[in-house]
């Protein structure tokens, strides 16, 4: 008896994370404008040819079903991206993701090993704290540029790119992925 009502109050709950997150699909249409994700593509670009990393961004108007019935958290689904975009796969193993999903404001960031050895949790806190507090006023593209700074900051520090441009390659697209 008592695993049956566990059953459905997860089962509510899924549901619930799914109406939520389907009404995200709206906001996110109007929190990250093309004309906004031309400017965030430009910023990481320009970011890019400072130093040996890659950015990506991904935000989503919310989880797919196999990721609210079994109460994943945003966290899983970021490790997910990371992989399914390759950031894991940079030459210089310095990829990051900044990982945003819109209906739970849940930010996540991931930085593959040769940058997150170098840069503490409260780091990355404190660049998630910043972000949380321009989408809590619907300033999604800030907070995302904000964050795209940031990294970039510690991309720099710790990579800088010694050799100008010649031999730079552009291993992962600039552009957001918005859905």
């Amino acid at each position: 008896m008592h695993s049956d009502k566990v059953h459905r109050m997860g089962l509510f709950t899924a549901i619930w994370r799914l109406a939520q997150q389907r009404w995200g699909e709206d906001q996110a249409r109007h929190a990250l404008p093309k004309d906004a994700l031309a400017r965030l593509t430009v910023r990481i670009a320009a970011s890019e040819q400072q130093h040996t990393g890659q950015i990506r961004v991904v935000a989503e108007p919310g989880l797919p079903w196999s990721y609210l019935y079994r109460h994943a958290t945003p966290r899983e689904r970021a490790l997910m991206l990371f992989s399914k975009h390759r950031v894991w796969d940079t030459e210089h193993n310095n990829g990051v993701l900044i990982y945003l999903l819109i209906p739970e404001h849940a930010i996540e960031i991931v930085a593959d090993g040769a940058l997150s050895s170098r840069i503490s949790s409260d780091q990355w806190n404190a660049v998630m704290s910043d972000m949380s507090a321009c989408f809590r006023q619907m300033q999604y593209e800030d907070g995302l540029s904000a964050a795209i700074d940031a990294v970039s900051s510690q991309l720099i520090r710790h990579f800088p790119r010694s050799d100008g441009l010649s031999g730079y390659l552009n291993e992962l697209p600039d552009t957001p992925v918005v859905g």
